[in-house]
């Protein structure tokens, strides 16, 4: 990225980190992406403020792990932002802005297949359940993001693990559920939104 892209980045996203539950503590504003937060003197992650921008958490450090959608607005704890994850964790030690999200131009393909092969289905807007309109299955196989971003999720109602999709990373295009994360270990996916930016 040239300085001139740097600066036009550095209004578009903003987040601060604290060390402890609702916003106390050691704290850091962050304006790019953070790769290990414990080179930065911290222990650990335990609230967020999100200004500007979303952003995605992970539970280890390198972008590895769980991931977690953080959109604008306030993570008291850490149960803010695992929320209905059936698996929690206390650990947050790495995160980036997510810049291609654009809520009102995102366009997504599930393939029934891996390597986009099969039936496939187009969405445009958020599903709480994919299957109730009209995906037959509780797994997705592959996905090709057409633009903006997404968030995927295990289970129905926007809960269980939670899966990035971007247009900017893989060129948009995840050819098997391995693709989907490093904590990826089923292509199960039953819910689906677009980020908001």
């Amino acid at each position: 990225m040239n300085p001139q892209e740097q600066l036009e980045q550095t209004g578009k996203f903003r987040m601060t980190v604290f060390e402890e539950e609702y916003f106390q503590g050691k704290s850091c504003e962050f304006r790019f992406e953070c790769q290990n937060i414990l080179d930065r003197d911290f222990r650990k992650i335990r609230s967020i403020k999100v200004e500007n921008g979303p952003w995605v958490g992970y539970e280890y450090p390198e972008f590895q792990g769980q991931q977690f959608i953080l959109e604008k607005g306030d993570y008291p704890c850490y149960q803010a932002w695992s929320g209905n994850s059936s698996y929690r964790t206390e650990h947050m030690l790495s995160f980036r802005p997510i810049k291609c999200a654009n809520h009102s131009d995102s366009k997504i393909t599930h393939y029934e297949c891996e390597d986009f092969m099969g039936r496939k289905f187009e969405m445009c807007e958020d599903y709480p359940s994919l299957q109730a309109m009209g995906w037959c299955s509780k797994e997705v196989p592959s996905i090709k993001v057409n633009s903006g971003a997404w968030v995927g999720y295990q289970f129905p109602g926007y809960r269980g693990y939670q899966y990035i999709f971007e247009r900017d990373r893989h060129q948009g295009e995840y050819r098997c559920y391995k693709e989907y994360g490093t904590q990826a270990h089923t292509n199960q996916i039953q819910s689906m939104r677009r980020i908001q930016h």
